[in-house]
């Protein structure tokens, strides 16, 4: 009679551990860090780089409109550099501390929360390169996302063939 009280007991055991052991070794999904929409991420010290876009005329493509959300989570403020492909020239943007900066939400005007990049010659569904960087940060290289306005959500983000001009 006992060893058949042991037997039940061993088997339960190890039918609890067999079915409850397998999450030990599996990798867990919701540890691993992804882009959830069409942009990618980045960080460069404290400042957070989400979800960067450009944004591109189809038929044109003479005017890339970077749309990027920076996140600076630090206690200062910095001058991030961005710079768009191969050129010498960036872009500076100044995110305050604590601050949830969006670039690009407006291509139609001159402002500084518009980094529209000119000569721009890649289509829809390639990548281009954009470098963001601070201070004495090591920047991050990004191979951003090229696309157009053909969906709803990105069709007022799609910049005109022409810059607008400085204020």
């Amino acid at each position: 009679m006992k060893a058949r009280v042991a037997t039940s007991v061993a088997l339960a055991l190890a039918v609890a551990f067999g079915t409850a052991g397998c999450g030990l070794v599996a990798p867990q999904a919701t540890t691993k860090h992804y882009d959830a929409s069409d942009g990618v991420s980045g960080s460069v010290g404290t400042v957070d780089v989400r979800n960067a876009i450009i944004v591109a005329d189809a038929k044109d493509g003479t005017v890339g409109n970077l749309v990027v959300t920076l996140v600076n989570t630090g206690d200062k403020s910095h001058r991030v550099a961005i710079t768009a492909g191969d050129r010498g020239s960036a872009a500076h943007v100044t995110v305050q501390a604590g601050q949830v900066k969006q670039l690009g939400q407006n291509p139609e005007t001159a402002s500084p929360s518009n980094v529209l990049i000119p000569e721009f010659t890649a289509k829809p569904g390639q990548l281009y390169s954009v470098y963001f960087q601070y201070g004495d940060e090591t920047g991050v290289n990004l191979k951003v996302p090229v696309l157009d306005g053909q969906l709803p959500e990105y069709s007022s983000l799609v910049p005109p063939t022409i810059l607008p001009a400085a204020q």
